[in-house]
């Protein structure tokens, strides 16, 4: 697969992940909304560090400033 997310996007990315996991581990969000946050915060490590975003490929996005081979 191609890669398809810029660094900027990376980084707001795991941005918005640390600031989850920090109301998670502060205990100011619990409960289900707390399993929904750590979840989001995970996957949006995880596509991040592979730096491909399955919804981006679905609609055509593309923040990539790197050309692919």
């Amino acid at each position: 697969m191609n890669k398809n997310m810029g660094s900027t996007d990376k980084i707001i990315r795991i941005i918005i992940a640390l600031g989850l996991a920090a109301l998670y581990f502060t205990n100011i969000i619990s409960g289900t909304i707390a399993i929904i946050a750590i979840v989001v915060a995970v996957i949006f490590v995880l596509t991040s560090v592979v730096s491909i975003c399955p919804l981006y490929s679905i609609f055509g996005i593309n923040t990539c400033k790197v050309p692919q081979k």
